[in-house]
């Protein structure tokens, strides 16, 4: 391939294209940087594996024409530059040396006729057990890089032909598989399988079918694998691997229903015409001690928003929680505050002075992520008439619900907290409440760290002196950094091009952003470089996913139906660095007349992380049973509240 001429205009493109073509391996064919010549003797700077980029643009700095730009920009990009280096040698953004090695991946006919088009996954493990495939999966879903993959796209492979990694391939923790070190791995190839979309917007998309797994590339039925097999890899080595894939994922085992849950899954109609494909909607269905025994009762509604899961609301479990790690644990037990397992809460639930209420988790995936968050959207369609005009419609007709405003409420943590409120938001006269844990970003001037309307990058703090650490996606509650957001945009490439990998910065862009020209979803931010693009940045706000700049500009409208509805809990040490924007928010709220929104935020301190609450689910459940039998209307039966 070409490599490409790149135009710089400004420092700040300067060290944007140095990085990203450093990043893709890449030598400039030319670069053209316009900047005073003093500046050039500010680029003091130590040994690194891409130095080719710092001295092409020492170089061209004196022979280029000459403009005059700012300081910081120049010295910030080519100092982080020179500051890639990891503990491992393997810079952040490249790798030292291009690999030599091919992994080369095949089927047989026997398998599959063909042809296939989808994401090649390889994974790189320390040990067989789980499979490689999982442990990879794992690893990049928590954002630890303790299990290297790597991963390129497939189109219209034939039985027999060769689907490639090698120098090419994107990787995370390794943006490229010269960075994985020489060994010993359990190598296991994967093909993520997508399917062929004609969509109603005119668009036709490749992008990966939900199959009721919760979009999760290692786990998805229909997608082929080969054999784990302890490989020596040498990625300077010219040779080459080969795997067949031999063993199909087979469908998701849904739990049995049971006396406390049931289950639902029904077809969408409105977003089966959307997509071109059958598409689904479903529910998990916690009903209330007593159901059976009065059938002539009928029930308010509580949702706990968030991703995509199988387990029934609050983690309720009859059986006593069993020994083990699982994901997040340790985030979990850092979050502090007062949140009891699935099994005590299920004690709650399951006792006679328990209100009698039903909770539900809904479940809405879509090819771009585990769930659509829960408005309409340019990329994932239309989810929020879906959501209202057929799932919660279909639920309260077959479980006895009131299906009034009065008697619906929400609540959720992260994800979650968003969908509550940006439901709470466009949908006001239909939910009588939410209480909302540490929402992902409600106000884009704090998208996380990042004013997207303002900063240009989203690596490079603003102002920062040269060589200071770039801007962080994640950190521990005492404030140590755990992973960044050029890290976190690495990430997001390995798992699939043009947002297909489900992965948070991807599935923001779903759920928020236009179309590229080819109908995929348009990137927030350049995920090599950072840089922002401002036009994204403004489709996003002017089409109301950001909840603060959409309540203030329609407060007016909304806000009468709003009074008393909005309950948000912030803990003030999130891992994520979501309080800026639940701080923006509350300033607006909180300065709102005719009418004041009437609602609460309450702030967790010291050290109170993402999961924090400052009760128990069971205390939750039961304030919103008190609010809703609050507001009930004269005449409605409220005895579910006080039990039998």
């Amino acid at each position: 391939m070409r490599a490409p001429y790149t135009t710089i205009r400004s420092a700040r493109n300067l060290a944007a294209g140095c990085l990203a073509l450093a990043a893709r391996g890449q030598t400039p064919s030319g670069i053209r940087a316009a900047m005073h010549p003093r500046w050039t003797s500010a680029l003091c700077v130590a040994p690194c594996p891409n130095s080719w980029a710092i001295r092409a643009a020492a170089r061209l700095a004196d022979t280029a024409p000459r403009r005059s730009i700012s300081t910081p920009g120049i010295i910030h990009g080519l100092l982080a530059l020179a500051a890639c280096q990891s503990p491992s040698g393997d810079p952040a953004t490249g790798d030292a040396d291009a690999a030599r090695l091919r992994i080369k991946v095949t089927y047989p006919a026997e398998l599959d006729e063909g042809p296939l088009t989808g994401r090649l996954f390889v994974v790189f493990a320390p040990s067989s057990d789980p499979e490689p495939r999982i442990a990879g999966y794992n690893s990049a879903r928590q954002r630890n890089g303790e299990v290297p993959i790597f991963s390129a796209d497939v189109e219209g492979a034939a039985p027999g032909e060769a689907m490639v990694i090698d120098a090419r391939a994107d990787g995370y923790p390794h943006r490229r598989l010269g960075g994985l070190a020489e060994g010993e791995y359990w190598v296991q190839a994967i093909l993520h399988r997508y399917t062929r979309f004609e969509r109603a917007d005119g668009r036709t998309v490749w992008a990966p079918q939900d199959q009721w797994e919760g979009q999760r590339w290692a786990f998805s039925p229909g997608n082929y694998h080969s054999e784990p097999r302890r490989v020596r890899i040498d990625p300077s080595a010219e040779e080459t691997v080969s795997f067949a894939l031999s063993g199909e994922i087979p469908p998701v085992e849904i739990p049995p229903d049971t006396e406390w849950v049931k289950r639902v899954k029904i077809r969408s109609e409105i977003l089966s015409e959307w997509w071109g494909q059958p598409m689904h909607l479903g529910a998990v269905v916690l009903l209330p001690r007593g159901y059976d025994d009065n059938p002539g009762m009928r029930y308010p509604l509580v949702i706990e928003e968030g991703h995509f899961t199988l387990d029934p609301a609050f983690g309720f479990t009859t059986e006593a929680p069993a020994e083990g790690a699982a994901l997040f644990s340790q985030m979990r037990r850092e979050a502090g505050g007062m949140r009891e397992t699935g099994y005590e809460f299920a004690q709650a639930w399951m006792g006679e002075d328990f209100p009698r209420v039903i909770a539900v988790t809904l479940q809405h995936p879509t090819p771009f992520f585990d769930d659509s968050y829960g408005l309409n959207s340019a990329n994932n369609g239309p989810y929020g008439d879906a959501i209202h005009q057929e799932l919660i419609p279909y639920i309260e007709a077959n479980f006895r619900l009131v299906g009034e405003p009065w008697a619906r409420t929400m609540t959720g943590g992260s994800t979650g907290g968003w969908i509550s409120l940006a439901k709470m938001l466009h949908y006001p006269t239909y939910y009588a409440g939410t209480w909302t844990y540490y929402p992902d970003p409600i106000d884009f001037r704090r998208y996380q760290l990042v004013n997207i309307y303002e900063d240009d990058n989203a690596f490079i703090v603003p102002g920062s002196a040269p060589g200071a650490p770039e801007r962080m996606f994640q950190r521990t509650v005492e404030g140590q950094p755990v992973g960044s957001n050029r890290q976190i945009s690495q990430l997001e490439v390995a798992q699939g091009s043009r947002g297909r990998g489900a992965g948070q910065l991807d599935a923001w862009h779903a759920a928020y952003g236009p179309t590229d020209e080819d109908g995929y979803p348009k990137r927030l931010w350049d995920l090599d470089t950072g840089e922002i693009d401002r036009e994204v940045a403004h489709y996003m706000r002017d089409n109301g996913y950001d909840l603060r700049h959409y309540a203030e500009e329609n407060w007016s409208r909304i806000g009468p139906d709003l009074v008393g509805k909005i309950r948000i809990y912030n803990p003030e040490m999130d891992h994520f660095y979501l309080p800026y924007a639940v701080y923006l928010m509350e300033e607006f709220l909180e300065s709102t007349t005719d009418p004041h929104y009437g609602g609460e935020f309450i702030h967790g301190a010291p050290m109170k992380g993402h999961g924090w609450s400052p009760f128990t689910n069971a205390e939750l459940v039961r304030r919103m049973a008190a609010h809703m039998a609050e507001n009930a209307p004269g005449g409605a039966e409220t005895g579910w509240m006080g039990g039998w």
